[in-house]
């Protein structure tokens, strides 16, 4: 049985969109550190232990702090890219910046939520 070039070409288009459509190419990273916001970004990994003690913490302070500061999680072992970029040597990392995207404060290691809130509140978060 014999398919016309055509016919393939259109297989193979059909059966493309289909494969890209099913997931996006990129997933979108938020910006960090957040524009015009006091930001906390811990750089980690969903698998590392200090990491997995620390997200609930950051999912709460996440929503405590909601329209006041950014507080951003960052998985490193998936995406390599922003250890790089931030020159983080340990994980978890955690970098404040202030509003105008300046790093005021860095901590390795696990860091507490009591930790957490008084770098916000030093840095004018109430």
């Amino acid at each position: 049985m014999r398919i016309g070039c055509t016919k393939v070409i259109a297989g193979i288009f059909a059966l493309s969109v289909l494969l890209l459509s099913a997931q996006p190419l990129i997933a979108l990273a938020p910006e960090v550190p957040v524009k015009g916001m006091v930001t906390m970004v811990d750089l980690g990994a969903k698998k590392c232990i200090p990491c997995k003690m620390m997200a609930p913490i950051l999912a709460k302070l996440e929503k405590e702090y909601a329209g006041r500061a950014a507080v951003v999680f960052l998985d490193v072992w998936e995406d390599p890219a922003p250890a790089k970029r931030f020159g983080i040597r340990a994980i978890p990392t955690q970098i404040f910046f202030d509003k105008e995207k300046k790093e005021i404060y860095r901590h390795e290691g696990f860091l507490s939520e009591e930790a957490i809130i008084k770098q916000l509140e030093t840095m004018g978060v109430k």
